[in-house]
């Protein structure tokens, strides 16, 4: 009777995390469609030297945001159980924290402006500070909510402050907002969530500035700080030292290049890293469960990942020009390399869950150690050859990194760079033919529109690689299917 009902806790665990990844997920994809829907549209009106300005500001940001404590969330969820007075405690420190970051911005604006000798630098900066405002009313519901693997809730907030967003966007642009739309838009669809994240929830709990017992939350929150400050130095190093030397109209061509190459990355990865952690952390005491379902995990994203970009990589001409317009084509050389870095960065980001959720956070930070040595290095080295080079820099060091994860992480869980290897083969294989066989294509095709060659080309790419795919990886494919259709594989 007691293995029974293991098997229908297992059972229910593993539903759980279905609809999780459902919502969370499906929300995202919906709601950064209507995103993109309207960057895309703000892009082909505004200037790349806006983007320029903006990716600056953004530096800052990112750096002053990485205190704002949401590791103190993290701790939140890792944690066995979850009180009254904890969230409490929780929220008055994140009202603390976000106040105060909100504050140094307003100082520390002219300094930064003076850095990059762009004097419009400074009074962005002061209008972004209100986005800190916002945080203690969106975190502390996603923990509550995270821990639960309750994803239904925020995944219509999120919808609705994407809409919201979108919408601020799409009126600046026409309005001749210039780069001011770029502040507008995240900051309504930052305040539209917190707002309703407090609805949805009804979370707006007394904050406790009575600190006493909180030492395990804040010692697990610090180690947390610290890794995301040294991937923050890593990740925003190259706008950092590119923006003091690129102008703004260079700059703004490469940070769009790697916004686009990281769609996948960036967009997608974190809210199926945001189930992962609570997942992982469930399963802490049974390592090999953990690898078997890491493996697969890698497998099937590397199999979803890895035709975007090898796809890119041949198609960026084709692709810029219909996305973005004429005006934004000399990036075209900077998607082709970046998104070649890419199945690189997909696959080094997903080992950071399995370690936090292991309680061993201090792997996650020697890494990002090791990328706040490695990718700053290769940067001022790229910077001598113009965006370009920043554009090599990350595809000839961004491996180096993922082998250095995959040691180091990959420990915990038994897991050996072999397996990485035996994981990602297929994907990597089947999408370079693809690649093989989309160059010979366009190279066949006579003087086209770049939206038709693109569709040729995308047409041409999906149908090659499904083919290869089901014809020297059937078994691989029927997963990736199963998955996709939200099927079980049918028992033994």
């Amino acid at each position: 009777m007691g293995l029974q009902d293991a098997d229908m806790n297992d059972a229910s665990f593993g539903a759980r995390i279905r609809s999780a990844v459902f919502w969370r997920s499906g929300s995202q994809i919906v709601s950064q469609i209507v995103s993109w829907t309207a960057t895309l549209a703000v892009i082909r009106i505004l200037d790349p030297a806006d983007y320029g300005l903006f990716a600056m500001t953004q530096v800052i940001l990112n750096f002053m945001q990485f205190l704002n404590g949401y590791g103190l969330v993290s701790a939140l969820v890792q944690s066995e159980t979850i009180e009254s007075h904890k969230l409490r405690q929780a929220f008055g420190i994140m009202l603390l924290l976000n106040g105060a970051l909100a504050l140094i911005q307003l100082l520390i604006a002219p300094v930064a402006a003076s850095y990059y000798e762009q004097p419009m630098v400074a009074d962005l900066l002061r209008v972004q500070a209100l986005i800190y405002l916002a945080t203690p009313f969106i975190s502390i519901p996603e923990a509550i909510m995270g821990r639960s693997l309750d994803f239904k809730r925020p995944a219509i907030v999120n919808l609705i402050a994407a809409a919201a967003g979108a919408g601020v966007a799409i009126t600046g642009a026409l309005s001749g907002w210039g780069v001011w739309t770029l502040i507008f838009a995240p900051l309504t669809l930052f305040w539209v969530k917190g707002l309703g994240y407090v609805i949805a929830t009804r979370f707006l709990p007394v904050p406790s500035f009575d600190f006493r017992g909180t030492g395990a939350m804040v010692i697990f929150g610090a180690s947390l700080l610290g890794s995301q400050l040294l991937w923050l130095v890593q990740s925003q190093a190259d706008v950092f030292i590119g923006g003091r030397v690129l102008s703004p109209h260079e700059l703004g061509l490469y940070a769009e290049a790697l916004f686009l190459t990281q769609i996948f990355v960036s967009k997608f990865i974190p809210p199926l890293n945001e189930v992962a952690f609570p997942a992982y952390a469930r399963m802490q005491r049974e390592p090999d469960k953990i690898r078997w379902s890491f493996c697969k995990a890698i497998r099937l994203l590397m199999l979803l990942s890895c035709p975007i970009y090898f796809g890119m990589a041949v198609t960026a001409p084709a692709l810029v020009e219909t996305i973005f317009g004429t005006k934004w084509l000399p990036m075209a050389p900077l998607v082709s390399i970046l998104s070649l870095a890419m199945p690189f960065m997909t696959l080094q980001v997903m080992f950071a869950p399995v370690s936090n959720a292991l309680g061993r956070p201090g792997i996650t930070a020697r890494i990002s150690g090791v990328g706040a040595v490695l990718m700053p290095a290769a940067f001022l080295v790229g910077i001598q050859f113009g965006a370009i080079g920043l554009a090599w820099a990350w595809l000839c060091a961004f491996p180096v990194l993922t082998l250095v994860t995959i040691r180091l992480a990959g420990a915990s869980m038994n897991l050996r760079a072999n397996d990485v290897l035996q994981a990602t083969a297929p994907a990597v294989l089947i999408s370079a033919a693809m690649a093989v066989v989309v160059m010979l294509v366009e190279s066949a095709l006579p003087p086209l529109p770049a939206p038709i060659r693109l569709a040729i080309s995308v047409a041409a790419g999906g149908a090659a690689y499904a083919a290869i795919l089901l014809l020297f990886a059937r078994a691989t494919a029927n997963e990736l299917i199963n998955l996709i259709a939200r099927r079980a594989p049918a028992a033994a």
